[in-house]
Parts: structure tokens; sequence; C-alpha cells
């Protein structure tokens, strides 16, 4: 099930005004064109489909999945919507395709906490992808203890978004256990006052757990490398598909 934040539509439809600064995804569309020359890429939990459009602006075929109905209906809203393939779902039950590359970007692959899921999405990816295409995904260094700055103090904001008026935000860390960090936004809409509130559980996983399980599933881990824009604080992973088949673990 989506958090609230990609599946409420109220909150879908400001996503976007709330963070409006991608250049995260600068790396990756680079990585995509320059690198590997991709003419075919899957976006997995494309979200309101920035990065997907991103891609389409530059004549890339695009696959976007979105397991959040209401985010998917932002994608479509969007100027060039029609250039991408929406997909309401996840990479562990996806169509024929064969992509070039395939992306998961900001906190995609951390939303993904069932072991078993994990082990899905990356064998579901692995037959989606080409023989030789590439998996590129980022993932946060546990070290860094990211959660440990996620809290009112240093989150708190007031955005004034066109057609919707001021909204207050702010984020919490609510529990750490283990490898699981589980954190709630919420939200106060000026205009009628309502709050909602969005919680979501990401999994923080050790580098060396990444690489053998992306082995375990047919991958070969090319690099990994640092987030341009968090040096230090980022793993991301750059893994090639390996020829013939995956493995595969249950």
């Amino acid at each position: 099930m989506a958090d609230e934040c990609f599946g409420d539509p109220r909150l879908a439809a400001i996503y976007d005004p709330l963070d409006p600064d991608r250049g995260d995804l600068d790396a990756y569309v680079r990585m995509a064109q320059e690198e590997f020359g991709a003419r075919q890429v899957l976006d997995i939990g494309c979200g309101t489909g920035v990065f997907a459009l991103l891609l389409a602006d530059r004549a890339i075929e695009v696959v976007g999945v979105e397991p959040a109905q209401a985010s998917i209906d932002v994608a479509r809203g969007k100027p060039g919507s029609e250039r991408v393939r929406w997909i309401h779902g996840d990479a562990t039950s996806l169509p024929p395709l064969r992509v070039d590359l395939a992306t998961m970007t900001a906190n995609v692959a951390q939303a993904v906490t069932d072991p078993r899921t994990w082990r899905k999405t990356l064998r579901g990816v692995h037959e989606a992808l080409r023989p030789g295409g590439h998996l590129v995904f980022e993932t946060r260094d546990p070290a860094g203890r990211a959660w440990a700055e996620w809290n009112r103090e240093a989150s708190y904001g007031e955005t004034e978004i066109p057609g919707v008026g001021a909204v207050r935000s702010w984020v919490e860390t609510t529990e750490v256990s283990g490898p699981l960090v589980t954190f709630r936004w919420t939200y106060v809409f000026a205009a009628d006052g309502q709050v909602l509130t969005s919680e979501s559980t990401v999994r923080f996983r050790e580098r060396q757990e990444v690489e053998t399980e992306l082995a375990a599933q047919g991958y070969v881990v090319e690099d990994v490398r640092d987030a341009p824009d968090r040096p230090g604080r980022e793993f991301v992973f750059v893994a090639r598909r390996a020829y013939g088949a995956a493995r595969g673990r249950n």
C-alpha cells in the first residue's frame, strides 16, 4: 500500500510544489543519456512523473511504474505525459519488457522494506532488463544516521501553493527498530485548517548486504558511487544484468 503522501489525492497534488528542487535527478539523466546511451528506461516508483518526463523530453522511451494511483493521476495530468507509458503497480509484477536501464531514484529502494519483496523486486527488474542492461538506484548509508535529522525543528516549513494556499509541513522520526525507521509527515492546510499525516517506513541496508543480494539475483555490481548532491551520505549502486538467468532465492 502506498504511503498517504503519494496515495492521498490532496497530498499527491502538492508533492511537487513542496519539493521543487529535483537537482538530485541530474546525475540520473546524465547516466541515462551519456553513460549508458539508454533508449528505453524503466522508472520504478515514478511518483508524480518528474524523472520520467525529464527522460521523455530527451526522446527516451520511458515506462513509469508506481503503486499509488493518485500520483499516477498527477503525472498523467502533466504536459508531455502521453509520451510515457504509465503502469499502476510495482516491479514484482511487470508486463514483458526489454529496457536498457532501470532506475529507483530518491527513497524508492528503501521503501521496499520486506526482504522477500526486495528479492522479488530485483528479480522483476532483472527480467525487464535486456541482457547487459543496467539497474541504478540509491540508498542511504546507515552510518550517516539520517533519521536523527528528521525532526520538526529541522524540517518545518510553510509553502504558498497556487490554487491551494499556504501549507505548513514537517517530518518527525517516530520509531527506529534495527534497520527499519518510521517517520511521519504532517501537513496543515491554512485554507480550511485540515491536517493530514503520512507515515512511512524505510529500510537502511549496509553496502555489503545490497551487493550480496544483487549478486544472488543475477547482477554484476559495476560501481558504488556517491550521490553528487549528498556526498558521503548515500550509496548509488550501478549493477548490470548478468548474461543468463537469475539464480533467484525465495
